[in-house]
């Protein structure tokens, strides 16, 4: 229960003196229940069918008053009585309802707003060693099974507090036959932990179940493309058809066992309520009314019982989601990537880079259990308004560098320096404002061109807009589109050819105006045309701001100021263009002459 009490804190800290008003509420609806119950004696009596004088009960000193009021008029009055304790109490109850709704819902939203900022404030390393289709379950299914447990809990404590108010007025009624009801109820919540167990393995059950799903559907719908040019549709169709059948299968245990412990409790019940009656008029010798009203009091209680035990059955199943959503909470938190002086609304100044950025012995792992190094030794220096490129093979750690660079990754060992200032968490937003960033997979949001270029500098004028379509080369085909800027793009940009997506996010990076444009492979998807359009403007570019560049086809770093070579996750050579292509030994001139001859053929 560590889990439900964890975030039943948080929903008192969320919801505040409205909860205890809430809760007060409910005691008064019962209070006002317990009258309602007990006026049904002055009713009978009224009616003639009871005669409430010939009774020793404690009942006759509470409707004493009652005797001098003439038969004609007791029966309207007490029924006008309870009339109004109805209306009285539905009026507490709908709006205490409304109010519990707005917390329930209030505290859903916070939740989610509290969990997505967490989780975009963690740092990149938390997000390598996540699967995407894990955190929007968590952010979805297991969110809505979290806010389904909060409002179980609201129902659980108004069953509660109802069930004590009326087990009060019965002890006061009949101490032992109140004894005897309850001894029986707590005989059968010892017997019913079994389903509240089996009821948390389903819940597990459900959690993984939902999370194979959503990893599933995701991966499909990701490489659609594949699955279709490699004709896996008959494949991926069983793996749907295998899950949703496990899914079935859960979902019918679990209704197995709600069905199971309401059977259980109403067979149970109706053994309990005969052997309460001969036994209450056999054994206890009860009077008459005490009688009716206690029969009243609980026939109206074990339902309440019914709904406590399957509350506690249903927020059992939802414990496996509280405990994965703390998990989540907590790991994000734990890996935040900001310190809190960082504060969101604050205006941060980009850093204008002087000197330049410069790795002073870097190491790098990605698994710290492991003895692999991504990154060994690496001491490098960036100058300012020069062109840098960093080649290699694959695998040889260019993106690992380009990350810790980024301040995306700390390193093990050593520091990134700014102008001669070791990078801190501090520093952090001011070094990402001033970076623009070009991935070798161009990432394009569902929408138009114009909102997708306006998301990075939202008050870009027009001319802004198509100045940098012109440098990425991308004005002519964006004229050409059926509604040029405002056209809409599709999922990541699907209704674009590789290229055209490659020369879209250049552009939105060029309309930032950065001090530090970084590219990773960014004109790999172009034609040698384009690709010569754009180097010509990075040439342009060269004195005006810092680039640095991860390149495979090294006839296009030519221009390069420095270009470093690493291999196997180290620097192994660094220089200009001709001067390592010259080194005939160097990875560098067999990478160039590889290139060359595959050029030739």
């Amino acid at each position: 229960m560590e889990y439900v009490l964890h975030f039943t804190k948080r929903l008192y800290a969320y919801a505040g003196k409205i909860l205890y008003i809430n809760l007060l509420g409910m005691v008064l609806i019962s209070f006002l229940e317990g009258i309602g119950i007990l006026l049904l004696i002055p009713m009978i009596s009224f009616s003639g069918m009871m005669n409430l004088n010939a009774s020793s009960s404690p009942l006759v000193s509470i409707f004493e008053f009652l005797q001098n009021v003439p038969q004609t008029l007791g029966l309207p009055v007490i029924l006008g009585i309870y009339i109004l304790l109805v209306i009285g109490q539905n009026l507490l109850q709908r709006g205490i309802t409304i109010r519990n709704a707005k917390i329930q819902q209030g505290f859903f939203r916070h939740l989610r707003l509290e969990i997505y900022r967490s989780l975009l404030q963690a740092n990149w390393h938390f997000f390598i060693n996540k699967r995407k289709s894990d955190l929007i379950n968590s952010l979805t299914s297991e969110l809505a099974r979290v806010n389904s447990g909060t409002n179980l809990i609201l129902q659980f404590l108004a069953s509660l507090i109802f069930a004590l108010i009326q087990v009060g007025i019965a002890l006061w009624l009949s101490t032992n036959m109140t004894v005897f009801v309850l001894g029986c109820g707590l005989v059968l919540f010892f017997f019913s932990r079994t389903f509240i167990k089996r009821a948390r393995t389903l819940g597990n059950q459900t959690s993984d179940l939902a999370q194979s799903y959503l990893a599933g559907i995701t991966d499909d719908f990701n490489g659609i493309k594949d699955i279709k040019s490699n004709t896996l549709e008959k494949s991926r169709i069983h793996w749907f058809y295998s899950v949703t059948q496990r899914i079935l299968h859960e979902q019918l245990e679990y209704i197995r066992l709600r069905s199971t412990s309401q059977l259980f409790y109403k067979i149970t019940s109706a053994i309990l309520i005969a052997g309460f009656i001969f036994l209450s008029v056999n054994l206890f010798h009860a009077q008459p009314e005490q009688l009716l009203l206690i029969i009243v009091i609980f026939s109206r209680l074990w339902p309440r019982f019914t709904i406590i035990q399957t509350s506690m059955e249903q927020i059992a199943s939802t414990i496996p989601a509280l405990k994965a959503l703390k998990e989540l909470q907590d790991e994000s938190k734990e890996a935040r990537e900001l310190n809190e002086r960082n504060d969101d609304d604050k205006m941060v100044e980009p850093i204008r880079l002087e000197q330049g950025l410069e790795c002073q012995h870097v190491y790098f792992r990605y698994n710290r259990n492991e003895s692999v190094y991504a990154l060994q030794d690496i001491t490098v220096q960036i100058p300012s308004n020069h062109m840098t490129a960093i080649v290699g093979r694959s695998g040889a750690g260019k993106s690992t560098l380009i990350d810790i660079l980024m301040g995306l990754m700390k390193p093990e060992k050593g520091q990134v320096v700014i102008d001669g200032v070791p990078l801190t968490s501090h520093h952090l937003v001011s070094l990402r404002q001033s970076i623009s960033y070009v991935s070798q997979d161009p990432f394009l949001f569902n929408g138009s061109l114009r909102e997708n270029l306006l998301m990075i500098e939202p008050h870009a004028r027009e001319e802004d807009l198509w100045h940098a379509l012109e440098f990425s080369a991308s004005a002519e085909f964006v004229r050409k589109l059926p509604k040029g800027l405002d056209t809409l793009i599709g999922d990541r940009g699907v209704k674009l050819s590789g290229g055209e997506r490659q020369r879209i996010v250049l552009a939105r990076a060029i309309l930032r105006k950065p001090s530090i444009l970084i590219l990773d492979e960014a004109t790999s998807s172009l034609d040698s045309e384009n690709e010569a359009k754009i180097q010509e403007a990075l040439d342009r570019l060269k004195g005006k701001m810092t680039i640095i560049v991860i390149a495979h086809r090294l006839s296009t770093i030519r221009n390069a100021d420095q270009v470093i070579v690493l291999d196997q996750g180290r620097m192994i050579q660094k220089g200009g263009f001709n001067q390592l292509a010259k080194e005939k030994r160097g990875l560098f001139s067999h990478l160039l002459g590889n290139q060359i001859e595959a050029a030739n053929q």
